[in-house]
């Protein structure tokens, strides 16, 4: 039986993750703070932001045989109420046994999030407070509008600004080794 958003059981609160999973498979929501928050399909411009980083990243972290790079939609779950559908995750080959058959189990190495006029306000708060709580090593928040990149890093438990870069300039990752890419490149 699937679940309807909307249809919580009388008494009920907050939507699991056994909720989740019985949502018609290919239904735009992620499950967010306990919420089943509808995302709908980014614009093409977003997924050409995110298609040239995830080319740059994924064919860099192939070649040194770092790990893995992937993309939406995949569920990340994150806790009983938190499963997510980054735009790019990047995964260590020494964490790789967090990769499950239906869902990434646990806090990526590395996520970026595009952000969108429907889902920036979870992106930059609720989601970026779990990726802390959660492990989630580096965190990149991605501005198509502004043409930004902000590249957060874990360290003593919470996220610190690292790098910022608006038009023009270069950030690179401190949890790929040697990754680095030119904003204007992906904008």
């Amino acid at each position: 039986m699937s679940v309807v958003p909307g249809e919580l059981a009388a008494g009920r609160q907050r939507y699991t993750y056994e909720d989740y999973c019985r949502l018609p498979e290919g239904s735009p929501y992620q499950l967010i703070g306990g919420e089943l928050v509808m995302t709908p399909s980014p614009t093409p411009y977003h997924q050409m932001v995110s298609m040239k980083l995830e080319l740059k990243m994924a064919g860099y972290v192939l070649e040194k045989g770092l790990g893995v790079v992937l993309d939406a939609p995949i569920d990340v779950y994150l806790e009983e109420t938190e499963t997510y559908q980054p735009d790019i995750i990047y995964i260590s080959n020494e964490r790789l046994f967090i990769i499950e058959e239906k869902r990434i189990n646990g806090a990526p190495d590395l996520v970026v999030e595009i952000l969108s006029p429907g889902t920036g306000y979870y992106d930059l708060r609720t989601k970026y407070k779990v990726y802390e709580k959660s492990g989630v090593r580096e965190y990149w928040i991605v501005d198509p509008h502004s043409k930004s990149v902000q590249v957060f890093c874990l360290k003593g438990g919470k996220y610190a600004l690292d790098q910022e870069v608006e038009q023009q300039g270069t950030v690179q990752s401190h949890v790929i080794a040697g990754f680095a890419v030119e904003v204007e490149s992906i904008f």
